[in-house]
């Protein structure tokens, strides 16, 4: 057994859980399929376990080095291990079999009663290694490999899978390793260090020799020099072939088959964080059952992670590494054009989830897709909603792809495809710097139609922040444009969305305004679901000017005109003015019937913002019909999703409850 780890850190979880392996075994030989990346520290874990279990196994331990992923492609044949354990053994030459099959066996014979620790260390496969395990209960057997050895444990191996360190594990390498003082003194650049080491443990390893040969370099100094992506592999590489993030990560690289190197070297042009397996095949071009089976052998080798079924992820040294594979296996021109159908994917299929959630939305003409892509359908709201909610990361990972790559189409109609989505699940910021970008993008493009969009989209996104004069700008040049263009319903559209600005600077009359030419702009193109919109909101500003039955007559034709064509957001927003004009009426069930109509809805089409807001006016007018429990019960409700899009703005709702328990109390 080669000798323990020096300062070995981590793995607390892991040796609990192989340590309970031992305390109950189930019966039969004890084997540990222990895999995973290169670098993240299998051998380490199974020597330093093997160790300190030694004294459970008093008649010896066994150790080879398989030589599963050598640098220099010898793969140990099993016959060769097993002849080198009978020579541990003390079994004489010439009573050696020839033959692998008679070699196990008498290998197993002599096991048979021992108790003794076996570690088969990077193991290329399961067929590898199962001539060396024992036959008999009492033994305990470690394999390591970058393969999964998924036969192995479904022939009763315990499987372990070592991920990467946890940042607290990865301090106390650096710890270790550097000094705690040292690594004490310069928090920032020791956090850094573990950043841009992934925290894989081989890398971390490596920073820290340095550091400890150099005790005069600064941590930040260390961290300086892995900052740069393109050379950060060269820091971490030495003379010597294990010490090597690099020369590790290619032993691996090196057994893939010519299509299944070309997929992980093409992953790299992913912007992450992880990668569904319908859009690699759009990546690679391939079919989504190829590009499956190829993203399997990948996890089987750990040169991807599969974090959840179908989700992929590569960690940051390993995309330095594939990037450098890529840009050496393929021309700028076919990184280009998989980036290009990346994109493609990621864009046609947020437009068909936002049809989905929007149907009544006025569409735009998207370019076809190229060769190769295969977008995503999903079959309803419910699947559209939980795409882009598992993509909200990756699809913002994709637009800064789209706008450092200068592919200026795919940015706009991408902010363009995300807008519903961003807007219904509150995240406001990012909208806001997507519309951004789609807007510098249709600047470059001199596309007069898709820049108008990309401003209005602006000032939508400005107005929910509460940037009211940024927002009246935005929406100004996108008026102009659509003035010149000639589009009365984008021309009625901005004048919405600009009665909204006039709202939150409350000024009812102007908001009223804006909307009566919306009207009139909506009623020009024939377009019934923009004149229910203007109706409505005509409707609520005149409740919030205090004509309320002028209100209701106005929501009442626009509720007609959205019931018959379906518009679930429409109806919505509409049974919520009724609401707020019976209330003003002191018509409390009337009110109540209607904010409860426009909370289920808002529930329906995943707004979640618009839904706090109603229960918050349904609140109101339960306490005003003498509901209190109700209404405490509605507020809590409110302040739950507030609290879950990250809202601060909830102080007014918890004072409410609270005036409510205080109440109790005292009547109590």
């Amino acid at each position: 057994m080669p000798a323990d780890v020096a300062g070995f850190t981590g793995r607390a979880s892991q040796l609990a859980g192989l340590n309970r392996l031992l305390d109950h075994p189930a019966g039969g030989v004890v084997v540990v399929a222990m895999s995973g990346t290169a670098g993240v520290g299998k051998t380490a874990l199974a020597v330093h376990w093997a160790h300190r279990v030694r004294d459970r196994f008093p008649d010896g331990q066994l150790y080879v080095n398989l030589r599963g992923f050598d640098p220099g492609g010898s793969v140990m044949h099993p016959a060769e291990a097993l002849r080198g354990f009978l020579d541990v053994l003390d079994v004489p030459p010439k009573r050696i079999p020839v033959g692998l099959d008679a070699q196990a066996a008498l290998y197993r014979s002599l096991l048979a009663g021992r108790r003794m620790v076996i570690v088969a260390d990077n193991a290329r496969d399961a067929d590898q290694v199962r001539p060396l395990l024992p036959g008999a209960p009492g033994c305990l057997v470690v394999v390591t490999s970058r393969d999964q050895l998924t036969s192995l444990v479904a022939g009763g191996a315990h499987p372990l899978i070592l991920d990467l360190l946890t940042p607290p594990e990865a301090q106390d390498l650096l710890g270790r390793r550097l000094g705690a003082d040292r690594v004490a003194a310069e928090p920032q650049a020791a956090e850094e260090i573990i950043t841009r080491c992934a925290r894989l443990p081989l890398a971390l390893a490596i920073v820290a020799a340095r550091g400890a040969s150099h005790p005069q370099f600064p941590l930040a100094a260390l961290a300086g020099e892995l900052r740069d992506a393109r050379a950060r592999l060269d820091a971490l590489s030495t003379g010597d072939t294990v010490a090597n993030v690099r020369a590790v990560f290619s032993w691996s690289y090196q057994t893939l088959d010519a299509d299944t190197a070309a997929v992980f070297r093409l992953l790299s042009v992913h912007p992450g964080p992880d990668i569904s397996t319908p859009a690699a095949a759009s990546l690679t071009g391939l079919s989504l059952d190829r590009a499956r089976r190829l993203l399997t052998g990948l996890a089987q080798t750990h040169l991807v992670a599969e974090n959840t079924p179908g989700r992929y992820s590569l960690h940051d040294l390993l995309r330095v590494y594939a990037t450098e594979q890529s840009r050496a296996g393929h021309t700028a021109e076919q990184r280009h054009e998989a980036a290009g159908r990346l994109l493609d994917h990621y864009l046609h299929t947020a437009s068909r989830a936002d049809t989905l959630l929007h149907p009544h939305r006025d569409p735009i003409t998207l370019a076809p897709a190229r060769h190769g892509v295969s977008p995503e359908s999903p079959a309803d709201p419910g699947q559209a909603l939980a795409w882009f909610r598992t993509e909200h990361p990756v699809l913002l990972a994709a637009m800064d792809l789209a706008v450092t790559g200068r592919y200026d189409v795919h940015t706009w109609q991408l902010a363009w495809a995300l807008a519903v989505f961003l807007h219904r699940q509150g995240h406001w910021h990012d909208w806001a710097i997507t519309q951004a970008a789609g807007q510098a993008a249709a600047e470059r493009l001199g596309d007069r139609l898709a820049l108008a969009h990309a401003r209005r989209g602006l000032g939508w996104a400005y107005t929910d922040l509460g940037r009211y004069e940024e927002a009246a700008t935005a929406l100004a040049g996108a008026l102009d444009l659509y003035r010149e263009l000639a589009d009365h319903v984008g021309q009625a559209r901005t004048h919405l969305t600009l009665g909204r600005v006039a709202e939150g600077q409350l000024r009812y009359q102007a908001a009223l305004d804006h909307n009566q030419l919306a009207l009139d702009f909506f009623r020009g193109a024939d377009h019934h679901i923009g004149q229910a919109m203007a109706l409505n909101n005509i409707g609520w500003y005149a409740a919030q000017l205090g004509h309320h039955e002028q209100a209701l007559k106005s929501c009442q034709q626009a509720l007609i005109i959205q019931q018959q064509l379906g518009d679930q957001a429409g109806q919505a927003n509409t049974w919520d003015s009724l609401g707020f004009a019976h209330h003003n009426l002191s018509r409390h069930d009337q009110a109540i019937a209607c904010y409860q109509h426009a909370a289920d809805l808002f529930r329906d089409i995943a707004d979640r913002h618009s839904e706090a807001e109603i229960l918050t006016r349904l609140g109101d007018a339960q306490l005003a019909a003498g509901q209190t429990a109700h209404a405490r019960a509605t507020w809590e409700q409110a302040v739950a999703i507030l609290d879950q899009l990250d809202n601060p703005d909830t102080g007014q709702l918890r004072e409410r409850i609270q005036q409510i328990d205080q109440h109790q109390r005292r009547l109590t």
